[in-house]
């Protein structure tokens, strides 16, 4: 149960005084549903003011607060713009300028004769001075000197933002303190709520920032640190393989170094009676799926049963395919269970399942739904491991007899640095060689006025039987842009190319998704235009093209997963790489790093770097939780220090029983990473 001391920060946001269903909305855009999500709503900048009485010539070209009374309105003939003439507390004059505005609207903003307080920024016009748009204020009110800047959408103001922050850091409680004493000084840092007041009422302070983003981390690494405290406790099974199956396996290659060592590290750990827990880091093409397909014959070796979990219903399918076809003449059963079998497939399936009689089985999240019963669990792969949660790992984890070893695989190239803040509980084995044969992509960068001649490039390709992706632009933060842009990229290319060109986008509902991509693995699509959605791992040889449009609005990590659909088949492949004519030098720096490298792991380096603040490598578009309060050049720093002092709490301190580890169980709750709780519980 979360502590009751927090229920006001977990209220609905509309428990705070002017948030009605009209302002919901554009709180609900920014994920701002609750209380606490408004508080935990950083600032990203702000504007200093300076605070005059008089208007002055020199500060021309700054941001001025100012007591104005209105004069008289001149309104510009046709579409001009509207002014009013106002003066300072001297009878000095400034033009108060409104484009595009309904005159009624502003003679009501500003009556004349009425003094009003104005903010904004003083321009030079001729030998007038300025002020266009200016925030108003009566005259009692006034502004803040320093005032913070927030991420918006539509229908919000950074003002409006930054009053519902007031309440939602009034609400907020004074908290036990969870930070090891003797760090807290030695840091310099406030406690919990003056932080959160301070970095509202001034960005600009470091130490207030820097201890929410430890509290984050703290919470994160302290959460991961019971999972695997919870996980070796827990009563697992040794797995020793004799090797039957592995030396009948015919492989037309030999495994790389690095899936020889990484099969030995899963070996090991299969053969301890504690649960593995661990991460296979791979570049797209690497060769996980052999590791994988390796762990799996081991735990069918010592007798017991395997289960493969994919995110999406194709991705599992192609697996279960690739599975059967290297695995044929073994003596063993693989199965595909997803959301789609129904009737007596399904039931033939779960009693396969339930007598022992399959021995691998592909799936979706329905591997582990109620109905599905194991005889005998021991193994867990899971791919794509950011598309599933400690509770879907939990559910999991009660399928078996005893808990099952679980090795979670993912094809994002992640930095070390964030590798210790997303998956601290586990092991990570990193596959840093590409198996040989395996020719590089070769990317180029064009401008995207010669579009005609990349149409042209795709109808040759087309007609020499090959198949291409044509990934459409991020227009915005809008599913609905992104469509329509799309849409009209697929309708130009069928004018050109006929039924040969599909689309998915992410509106679409899965099984219409999927006979979409299900066409085009099958040839009978030659190009595939789609949003950023085509999932991750869909498996196509004969796409040896991919075309992205706007490249100069993607992140590099995303840059290089999308590039990753092709170059699965052989032979040579490319990508190109459309880009707008106006590039920060950030961008052409990306763009130039994607040219030159195709290694995963210096790309998500590199792009940690180059992004510094926002984004966690592109996680949201891949669904993985970020962080909300720590940002990634704070990393380096605070992490290795919050999981010292996780450390430190369970191994010196008792965990989380006694005054401190109380305070520490608060902060599992306030952010929200209490499924580890939750999980000790249920242990």
């Amino acid at each position: 149960m979360r502590p009751d001391i927090l229920n006001p920060l977990f209220a609905e946001a509309t428990v705070l005084k002017g948030v009605g269903p009209a302002l919901a909305k554009p709180l609900g855009r920014l994920g701002l549903e609750r209380v606490v999500d408004i508080a935990f709503h950083l600032p990203t900048g702000w504007v200093d003011r300076l605070t005059r009485d008089e208007l002055m010539m020199e500060d021309a070209g700054r941001i001025i607060a100012i007591t104005l009374t209105p004069r008289d309105y001149r309104q510009s003939a046709g579409r001009g713009p509207m002014r009013v003439h106002a003066t300072d507390a001297t009878g000095n004059y400034v033009s108060l300028v409104y484009f595009g505005g309904n005159a009624g609207w502003v003679k009501k903003l500003l009556p004349l004769g009425e003094p009003r307080r104005v903010s904004g920024k003083l321009e030079r016009y001729g030998q007038d001075l300025q002020i266009i748009h200016p925030d108003l204020a009566d005259p009692d009110e006034g502004f803040r000197e320093r005032e913070p800047i927030y991420p918006l959408s539509e229908g919000l103001t950074s003002r409006r933002v930054a009053a519902l922050v007031d309440q939602a850091v009034a609400r907020a409680p004074a908290l036990p303190e969870w930070i090891e004493p003797s760090l807290k000084s030695r840091r310099g840092w406030p406690d919990w709520r003056e932080a959160l007041a301070r970095i509202h009422a001034d960005p600009a302070d470091t130490i207030a920032r820097e201890r929410l983003a430890y509290d984050e981390l703290f919470a994160n690494q302290l959460a991961m640190a019971l999972v695997r405290q919870d996980t070796r406790r827990r009563k697992g099974r040794a797995l020793t393989g004799d090797g039957r199956l592995r030396d009948a396996l015919q492989l037309p290659y030999t495994p790389t170094g690095a899936q020889a060592r990484t099969v030995r590290e899963i070996e090991g750990d299969l053969a301890q009676a504690s649960p593995m827990l661990r991460l296979l880091q791979g570049d797209v093409g690497s060769g996980k799926t052999l590791v994988a397909t390796m762990a799996l014959l081991i735990a069918v070796e010592a007798g017991a049963q395997g289960a493969m979990l994919a995110p999406t219903e194709i991705l599992a399918r192609q697996h279960y395919e690739s599975l059967r076809k290297m695995l044929a003449g073994l003596p063993l059963t693989v199965a595909v269970l997803t959301g789609r079998d129904k009737g007596r497939v399904r039931e033939s399936t779960l009693m396969g399942l339930a007598s022992g009689e399959i021995d691998i089985l592909v799936g979706t999240h329905a591997i582990f739904q109620e109905a599905v019963a194991y005889k005998d669990l021991g193994l867990v792969v899971v791919d794509e491991q950011h598309r599933f949660g400690v509770a879907e790992r939990m559910m999991l984890s009660a399928k078996g007899r005893v808990t099952p070893h679980l090795l979670a695989m993912t094809a994002t190239p992640i930095p070390r640095t964030l590798t210790l803040a997303q998956y601290g509980e586990m092991d990570v084995s990193r596959l840093d060689e590409m198996p040989p044969g395996r020719e590089p992509i070769e990317t180029r960068v064009v401008s995207d006025e010669r579009l005609d001649e990349v149409v042209n490039a795709l109808g040759r390709h087309l007609s020499e039987g090959g198949q291409a992706y044509w990934v459409c632009p991020l227009v915005e933060e809008s599913e609905k842009s992104d469509l329509a842009a799309a849409e009209a990229r697929a309708e130009t290319l069928r004018a050109r190319f006929g039924e040969e060109v599909g689309l998915v986008h992410g509106r679409m509902k899965p099984p219409e998704k999927d006979a979409v991509m299900e066409a085009f693995a099958g040839a009978r699509l030659g190009v595939l235009v789609a949003t950023t959605v085509i999932e991750v791992g869909v498996d196509v040889p004969k796409a040896t093209l991919i075309v992205i449009e706007h490249a100069d609005r993607f992140g590099l990590a995303q840059l290089h997963q999308l590039r990753g659909r092709v170059g699965r088949g052989g032979g040579l492949s490319r990508c190109l790489l459309m880009r707008g004519n106006a590039m920060s030098e950030t961008t052409r720096a990306r763009l130039a790093l994607m040219r030159e490298t195709n290694d995963g792991f210096r790309i998500a380096e590199e792009d940690l770097r180059l992004r510094g603040g926002g984004e966690l490598l592109g996680t949201r578009q891949s669904g993985e939780e970020g962080f909300r309060l720590a940002q990634p050049e704070m990393l380096a720093d605070l992490l290795p220090c919050a999981q010292d002092d996780a450390r430190l709490l369970i191994d010196r301190d008792g965990g989380l029983e006694g005054a401190r580890g109380d305070a520490a169980r608060t902060a599992l709750y306030l952010f929200e990473r209490d499924a580890a709780v939750q999980r000790l519980r249920s242990g």
